[in-house]
């Protein structure tokens, strides 16, 4: 899978200027009664659910059916949504790691499998928080998925988080590095003056002395 996203992405989205956000590898959980035609009578495929989003304003986000054909080394675009058509994502079961879901369009209705569960969620974190970014109303609704997919700590986020951090440490550095030399600044003003009152005082007791 980690070899085909960057021939997908090239394949796919490139030529129409959308940037390939996420991609899971799926199989069906029902199979579909697809007639020979249907299919070009090009045998078994591998099918992979893509999130993308195109690079100009104002900002399109789709969801694209990609297709692979036995002995093909090319890819094919099959179905797409947009996001707003995104009604339900459901994760089948918030318990525990599962590779099963089903996504719910305004008309169409899809049970899937993923290739691992792992795949799955990387790829419900990355769309519920596009959802979130993109989507001011009409957010599909999320059922029965893990609290580390809804969670703040997408690993969209564990990026910006890891960044914020280095920032807060740099900062931290900086502040406490100008503390020191704020002290090395008072101590060097503290030995000038007392440096200045000493040679007034002995100048005045020169003066004294040729008197």
């Amino acid at each position: 899978m980690m070899s085909a996203k960057p021939s997908i992405s090239k394949e796919i989205f490139a030529p129409h200027d959308e940037r390939m956000l996420a991609a899971v590898q799926v199989k069906r959980r029902t199979k579909k009664k697809i007639p020979f035609l249907a299919t070009g009578g090009q045998g078994e495929y591998l099918t992979y659910i893509c999130l993308s989003v195109t690079n100009k304003k104002p900002t399109l986000v789709s969801i694209t059916k990609v297709k692979q054909f036995e002995g093909s080394s090319s890819f094919v675009r099959r179905s797409q949504w947009m996001l707003e058509q995104l009604r339900q994502v459901n994760g089948i079961d918030p318990n525990r790691d599962c590779p099963e879901f089903d996504l719910v369009f305004e008309n169409a209705f899809d049970q899937w499998v993923a290739s691992t569960a792992s795949e799955k969620c990387t790829f419900f974190q990355i769309l519920h928080n596009i959802s979130q970014r993109y989507l001011s109303d009409k957010k599909p609704e999320f059922i029965n998925c893990q609290s580390k997919v809804l969670g703040g700590n997408s690993i969209l986020h564990s990026a910006a988080d890891s960044v914020t951090s280095a920032v807060q440490k740099a900062s931290q550095a900086l502040n406490e590095r100008g503390e020191r030399l704020s002290r090395a600044e008072d101590r060097t003003a503290e030995m000038m003056n007392t440096s200045q009152q000493f040679a007034e005082t002995a100048h005045k007791l020169a003066m004294k002395h040729k008197c």
